[in-house]
């Protein structure tokens, strides 16, 4: 069975894959203390005020706005912490509360001065500044989240903030997507594993390896399955054996080479294939698609066999469809904007990803955009990728330009990368 490569536009190939891709609905329930990075598979509401009182938001003292200006003696301390008859409204004319950073605030006091901005202050009075603002330094009860509210939403990736908020809900286990399961295979018999000795004329198998951590650094959990022999049957049982994950992502053995049988491999396991080579470089032979089997929908990802290629495809092209997979709502990538420091050529007639390094702001293009697609050092020499448009010939020097940087763990912010 043949094959050949149908070179679609990039812009077309990611909408069809990210079109593919189906949220997982698998659900659990974790401790917050291990939910860093998960997804949250429904919306939170919260159920106590922030802040749950009025409180001062400095060490100082609490008084009637109608005071500004006047000399009031100190009715009593109120520490953080202090509650019931402690906190009880109690002011008489000319009085005041004198109040600590976080302590409730009684209801008959509206406006709170910091200690350092009053005058002539004694252990029993003090005279009020005349200019304070009605309500200053007053956190109100509710004022950040009321109950009710959605603190976050379906979708949103868990950080250190989240985390924060849970806690100060007094919530300790969250519901998120069940983390969604990868296998990571290579093919090739020239591929030896980095434990076996490898002569010259056969190389060590770098990407299974490349594409493992950089997936957990974008915050998924991977496993190496192995290398399939360069076999149409042996593939073909190989990979029968995969589609219990959710996603199987395999290097090399895609062109339209005499040994490049994983295509037909695949196919023969019931793949259905959405496309089969982009207008790209570097990763033109890059397929997509999917095998339903048993109620169950595999997610499959063929990407080119040399290192630069696998793994700059794996950063650009596949991440945002594992991150949709997984149920994250910002799955596009977060884009920053640079300035080219030098002018370089690019290949025109097709997309071109460019790999270079954005500091402070500038975009300096790795060795003047001159390297191979089966280099390694060069992925090492670089922390972010420039996409090209089809017509584009080259990139002055002073342009703007726009830049994917590498493992971004938390995607938010939804940007065309193409406009």
């Amino acid at each position: 069975m043949s094959f050949k490569l149908n070179f679609l536009d990039f812009e077309e190939a990611v909408k069809i894959s990210l079109d593919l891709a189906k949220t997982t609905t698998l659900k659990e329930i974790v401790p917050i203390s291990k939910a860093l990075g998960r997804v949250v598979s429904s919306d939170v509401i919260c159920k106590k005020n922030l802040p749950s009182f009025n409180n001062s938001a400095m060490d100082g003292f609490a008084f009637k706005s109608t005071d500004c200006g006047k000399v009031l003696k100190i009715k009593k301390v109120i520490f953080a912490g202090d509650k019931g008859d402690d906190v009880q409204a109690i002011l008489e004319e000319g009085e005041c509360y004198k109040i600590m950073t976080g302590a409730k605030v009684p209801s008959d006091a509206n406006t709170i001065v910091p200690i350092e901005n009053c005058f002539d202050v004694s252990d029993s009075s003090v005279r009020i500044p005349e200019d304070v603002k009605v309500g200053s330094n007053l956190r109100l009860k509710g004022e950040e989240q009321k109950e009710g509210n959605v603190l976050f939403k379906k979708g949103e990736v868990i950080n250190s903030s989240h985390i924060t908020l849970l806690a100060s809900q007094g919530l300790m286990m969250i519901e998120v997507f069940k983390q969604i399961s990868i296998a990571v295979v290579s093919t090739g018999n020239e591929l030896k594993e980095p434990w076996e000795n490898a002569n010259e004329e056969e190389i060590y198998n770098c990407n299974s390896y490349a594409l493992v951590s950089l997936l957990e650094e974008a915050g998924f959990a991977a496993t190496y399955s192995g290398v399939v022999p360069d076999n149409l049957d042996e593939s073909i049982n190989f990979i029968s054996n995969l589609k219990t994950y959710d996603v199987i992502i395999t290097t090399g053995g895609i062109s339209m080479g005499d040994a490049d049988f994983m295509g037909e491999a695949f196919v023969k396991n019931g793949l259905e294939t959405a496309f089969h080579g982009v207008n790209v470089k570097p990763g033109r032979p890059i397929m997509m698609g999917s095998i339903q089997d048993k109620n169950k929908q595999t997610f499959v990802m063929c990407l080119p066999g040399n290192p630069l290629t696998a793994m700059v495809n794996m950063q650009l092209f596949a991440i945002p469809v594992l991150n949709k997979i997984q149920g994250n709502s910002g799955f596009y990538h977060d884009v920053i904007i640079a300035e080219n420091k030098e002018t370089f050529k690019t290949k025109k007639g097709r997309v071109n990803l460019v790999l270079g390094n954005c500091e402070n702001a500038e975009f300096s293009v790795t060795r003047n955009n001159k390297y191979g697609s089966g280099m390694i050092t060069a992925l090492y020499e670089s922390n972010c990728i420039l996409v090209t448009q089809e017509n584009t010939s080259s990139i002055e020097k002073e342009q703007m330009v726009k830049l994917v940087k590498f493992n971004n763990k938390f995607l938010k912010t939804q940007i065309n990368i193409f406009n």
